[in-house]
């Protein structure tokens, strides 16, 4: 089974910055896509970045210029340098991964972490 572990977030002031990380673990095959979603208070998740394993990086616009994604293929984790927040990006940031594991290593499977909390306020 493969789990997403969480770290960062907290409480931040506007004009501030912080960092979300994401390890997976597990019996991982084929970690082809993580990336971070959200969701505020009231709304729907929505997608923050995404960083496939072949390079490719897409972002929210909302979020292009402020936030960056970087993954590590050989640790298998994910980090969020979020910059220049704002009251609005405050929300429950959740990691997400494509993948396949071991024994079936032809079906792709979606998982969750379960969740940090980035709250922007003065």
């Amino acid at each position: 089974q493969v789990r997403l572990v969480e770290s960062g977030g907290g409480l931040v002031q506007p004009g501030g910055s912080t960092r979300l990380s994401c390890a997976a673990s597990g019996n991982i095959f084929n970690l082809s896509m993580l990336g971070w979603y959200r969701q505020a208070p009231g709304k729907e998740r929505e997608l923050v970045a995404t960083a496939y394993k072949g390079g490719e990086i897409t972002y929210q616009d909302s979020v292009k210029g402020r936030f960056t994604i970087s993954r590590d293929n050989v640790e298998n984790t994910v980090s969020l340098d979020m910059n220049d927040l704002q009251p609005d990006d405050t929300a429950v940031y959740y990691c997400n991964a494509m993948l396949t594991s071991y024994p079936d290593v032809m079906t792709y499977v979606e998982v969750w972490g379960q969740g940090t909390l980035v709250t922007v306020s003065s």
